[in-house]
Parts: structure tokens; sequence; C-alpha cells
């Protein structure tokens, strides 16, 4: 629920993702007076995981790339770049926040696995959640900023060329969009705690807690209005070079749930108390950047033009909205993609409703685990996007075609390496992090069988977010991954719902794994006639190689998963490390070679002498 994100490098910028994008061909990293040196946020490739333990990345972040960079028209010489070194340290810090925020997810899920088990509350508690985990898609991670940030990005030149006393685009574009997007999320919030008798039975038929899970559905409903602000405040603090505020989001957010589940009873309140921390940390997640957006807001310099509608000041023209509603078409294919992909969420859920007790608690803990390798693989591709979205920008794709190739290549190489970790010493993973309190040895064992399912998956969850990127790093996002993304979709629902019978949520679980395979097939199939033109049958002999390493690899690692599980697991990891390595070089598959060689201590020192 972090969900998985350095400096700006030479090469033109472009000021949005979508249609419209203005190329910027100043000098990369010049911050704008006033904007502090920062790094995109780290997150998560989008993924279907709640909020707060795996994140992705999201194509805003080129914009807030672009945003922190560009120099404004006219001014001052004197505002230069920040030295490579502060930037680094900006980046490093966001970063920190991030896998602080994952961290305490883990922690997290920890204390919910130990205080309620994976029964029939936890079930209950984990549908109502559903609607957080969707709603932190479309207002936090994806929808939201993709929309935002362009249209703050807009703003602020504007208002960098606009001449003294002038109405401010900025503060025009807050009274604009602000109280309506609160006015809206807040009745849809209300309407939910309403209807919430009606919701439950529609995302998880036949639930045996059913009542328990519209009591909790209630509660987390407010995550609809304090998500949408939470998703508000991130969008504009980045387009005004500001990160650490939003990176540190989920950790306020996993904070506010533990201190709920830690403070209120457990036999008086069950599984409501995790429901009830849900809202809260919603809550925290406001609090942590209210503050922030207001003194930027306000901070001196920037308010220089005046509040538009303040005595004296001229009235704004109604140009923010008009400006939104471009955005919002050309970043529909982007906004439709990332539900597609969370819809995996919902359909696991709705068919592993009517199976037997702790069946979607077992989904929900072993999908946790099984995806933090993707996780890790993908915070590689976060790095690079900004990189490949310059290079198109500037007409280079050759360069974008070998950053992105590379980069795959080795996201494909970590994620395999976990991958086979994971199908290793499952049993030994799952108990060392949750077997403990309510939650035991069957448990265990349950958990364990699945994720061994999942991890099937996570080359296509890696190659889906990693291959994205290519399609939304052009001016014009397409429709191509939406497609793809749906055809995925269908294909999980059909094979989930022929196979939940005979194989329960082994089954489910395998029509993950087959519906995200597909969509990364078919993402790789049509890339190559995109805006990055990557070599697909290179890509895939590649992919195939160090596949065959990992399977030699999992081998490995599954013999010497041996013992109690604090040693089992360091020990199956580096098995699988030293065979993944030796077999991926004797088999010649591409950049293992000369990642070993990149690491040598006699070529690292030969190198730190010259």
């Amino acid at each position: 629920m972090a969900d998985p994100r350095p400096a700006p490098v030479a090469g033109p910028l472009t000021t949005g993702t979508g249609r419209g994008a203005v190329p910027d061909t100043t000098a990369p990293g010049t911050p704008r007076p006033g904007a502090a040196p920062g790094a995109p946020r780290p997150g998560a490739a989008p993924g279907t995981t709640a909020p707060g333990a795996t994140g992705a990345v999201r194509g805003a972040d080129a914009s807030c790339v672009a945003v922190a960079a560009r120099p404004a028209p006219g001014g001052d010489d004197a505002a230069r770049a920040p030295s490579g070194r502060l930037l680094a340290r900006a980046a490093a810090l966001t970063a920190a926040l991030t896998a602080m925020g994952a961290l305490l997810g883990l922690v997290r899920d920890q204390l919910l696995a130990r205080t309620f088990g994976a029964g029939t509350g936890t079930d209950a508690f984990l549908v109502a959640w559903t609607v957080p985990e969707f709603a932190a898609t479309l207002l936090i991670e994806d929808g939201m900023a993709l929309v935002l940030v362009p249209a703050f990005a807009a703003a602020l030149a504007r208002r960098a060329g606009a001449p003294a006393g002038g109405h401010d685009p900025v503060h025009a574009l807050v009274r604009a969009t602000l109280p309506r997007a609160a006015l809206v999320m807040g009745a849809a919030a209300g309407l939910l705690v309403l209807a919430a008798p009606l919701v439950v039975p529609l995302l998880a038929p036949g639930l045996p807690e059913r009542q328990l899970a519209v009591d909790c559905t209630r509660l987390t409903a407010t995550c609809l209005l304090s998500f949408a602000l939470a998703g508000y405040c991130s969008a504009a603090l980045r387009a005004h070079g500001r990160y650490l505020a939003p990176a540190a989001i989920y950790l306020a957010y996993n904070t506010g749930i533990i201190t709920a589940v830690v403070l209120l009873d457990p036999g008086t309140w069950g599984v409501r108390a995790a429901a009830a921390g849900v809202a809260a940390g919603g809550a925290l997640m406001v609090l942590v950047q209210a503050p922030v957006l207001w003194h930027r807001l306000r901070a001196p310099g920037v308010q220089r033009h005046g509040v538009p509608g303040a005595p004296g000041e001229p009235a704004a023209p109604r140009q923010p909205r008009a400006a939104l509603r471009p955005v919002l078409a050309v970043l529909a294919p982007v906004i439709v993609f990332a539900v597609s992909r969370q819809s995996q969420v919902l359909v696991e859920r709705f068919l592993a409703a009517p199976l037997p007790a702790g069946a979607i608690s077992h989904l929900n803990y072993a999908q946790k685990v099984a995806q933090l390798p993707m996780v890790l693989s993908l915070m590689l591709c976060t790095v690079s996007f900004p990189v490949v979205a310059r290079a198109l920008a500037a007409g280079d794709t050759g360069t974008a075609r070998r950053r992105a190739e590379r980069d795959l290549l080795l996201a494909g190489v970590i994620v395999l390496v976990g991958a086979a970790t994971v199908v290793a010493a499952a049993p030994q993973i799952v108990g060392l992090l949750f077997q403990r309190g309510a939650f035991d040895a069957t448990d265990t064992a349950a958990t364990a069988a699945v994720m061994r399912v999942y991890a099937l998956g996570l080359l296509g969850q890696t190659l889906v977010g990693a291959l994205v990127r290519c399609y939304f790093s052009a001016a014009r996002p397409l429709w191509y991954p939406a497609v793809a993304m749906l055809g995925g979709i269908a294909l999980t629902a059909v094979a989930g719902w022929a196979w939940a019978s005979p194989w329960g949520v082994r089954g489910i679980a395998a029509a993950n794994a087959l519906g995200i395979t597909l969509t990364a097939a078919l993402l790789l199939l049509g890339v190559r006639r995109q805006s990055v033109p990557l070599d697909a049958r290179r890509l895939t002999a590649g992919l195939a190689r160090l596949t065959a390493a990992a399977a030699v690899a999992t081998a490995a690692g599954r013999w010497c998963a041996a013992g109690p599980p604090p040693l089992a697991v360091p020990l199956a990891f580096a098995a699988v490390t030293a065979a993944f390595t030796a077999t991926a070089c004797a088999l010649r598959a591409p950049v293992v070679p000369s990642l070993v060689r990149s690491v040598h201590p006699f070529r690292r020192l030969a190198k730190a002498r010259s």
C-alpha cells in the first residue's frame, strides 16, 4: 500500500502530459523563484494494493519535474539549478519517507494479522477497505494528480509571465476547483454512508458478516473526502516543487490505522477499530499537507499579483476551468487504465466472498507480500520515466528506446529474483511476518499457497508497470494500454469464475496471474509501433532467458529453505541470487553479466584509482 519513485537531466522538458504540452528548451534543473529543489515522489506502480503499502509512479511525475525545473520567463539569472548533491539529498529524503511509509504498512498488516487473524471479521473489513483502495487510485495516485499537476503547471507558467498587479492564476485555479471538489466528494461520502447496505452485497455477494462490512464501510466512507483533499494537496505541492509532504502521507495514513487498532479495544470494537483507523489515517493525510500548501500559497512573493476577487483586485478570468477540459479529455485513457488495473481487487474479492471464511484475508496477505519484489523493480522505472519523456520531447527516440529497454530488463532481473525467493520460501516468509496471535499455522499454510501462485504473475505485473510508461511518455497518451488492461481484467474474471470452485483462492490467484500476463504480452506486442519503439523480439528473448535462470534459482532456493524462518529466508535468498546469477551468465542473458562486472571488487578498485 504505498503502494513503489532523481535529479533532472539534460534535455527538453514539457509542462504537461497531454495534448498541448509545451516543450521547454531552457536549461534543465533551474528552479522557479521560491521553489525548493526536490524530486518526484517515489511510489508504486499502479497496483492492486491498498493505500500505504505499495504505490506507482504516475505520469504526472514527469510534469512535476518539468515544473520544478523550468525557469520563469524573465526570471533572475541568479536563480539557477541547485547542486546535484542538493537534488540527490532531496531525492534520497523523499525516497526514505516513502520507504518508511511502506515499512509502516507492513507493520500495520502484521498488527492486523496478529489482532484479528484471517477470519470472517477480517474478510468483512477488507471488503469495506475496497472503497478506500479504489478511491486512492482515483484521488491520490492517478486521477487527481494526472489532472491537477498539468493544470497547476500551466497556472504557474502564466503567473510567472503575468504583469504586476494582475490576477494570480494559481489562486484562480484553487478557487475554481477546490470548493467544487470538496463539495462533490463530501456529498459522495454521505451517499456512501446511506447506501452501504446496498454497496456491500455488490462488492462481495455471499459474505457471512454482511452487517459488519456495512459498519466498516460507513466508517471508511469519509476517505472519499479526505483522499480527495489529500490528492489535491499532493498535486498542488508537487507542481510547486514541494515533494516531502506528499511523500509523508502514507506514514500519516498507516500511523492512524495502527494507533486506532492499539487504542480501541478489539474486544468491543472488533475490526471496526481498523476501519476507524482508516478514517483517521485519511484525515492525517490532509493535515500533514494542508499547512505546507497554505504557507506556499500565502508566502511572500507568491502572492505578489494579489488574490482574485479581493478588494482592489481584478476578477480572475475563467481560464482555469476551460483549461481543465482538454486536460481531462487527454488524460482519460490514463485514468481508465489505472481504474481498470485497480479493478483486479474488485474481481478477486467478488469471487472470493462465497468461499470459506478467511479466503479474502489469505488473498490480501499473500498479495501484499508477493508484490514487494514488483515494487522494488518498478522503482527503477520510476526514476527513468522523466528521462524517457524528455528524450521523446527532444525527438531523441534512440536514447529513449535504449534507456527503456535496459530499465525493463533490469526490472525483470529484480522481480524474477524476488519471485523465485517468494516461491522457494513462501511458508517461511509468511510465518516470519504474520504467524503470531490470531494468525495461526493454518493461515500461514493457506497464505503461502496463494502467494506462490501470485508470484507467477509478478513478471507480468512489472512489465505492465514498466511498459505503460513508454506509452504514457508521449505528449498524447493512447487508449491502447487501457484496452489491453480491460482485456486482461476480462480474462481474470472469466478464469477466476471457472477456477474458484475447484481450486478456491489459488484458482483466483492463478486467474490474476493469467490476466496480467495477457496484458503484459499485449503491451509488449504493441509498443514497437508507439512513441518508444522497443525491440519486442529482442526483449522477449532476453526475458525468456532470465525466466529460465529464475526457474533454476527457485529450485536451488527451495532446497536451501530449511530450518527456522529467520534463518531459512536469508539462506533461500542467497541461494536464489547465486543460482540466478550463475545460470543467467551461462545462458548469456542480458544485463546480468554487465551487472556482475560492475560490482566486481577489483574492477571497482581499479576504477577508483584511475
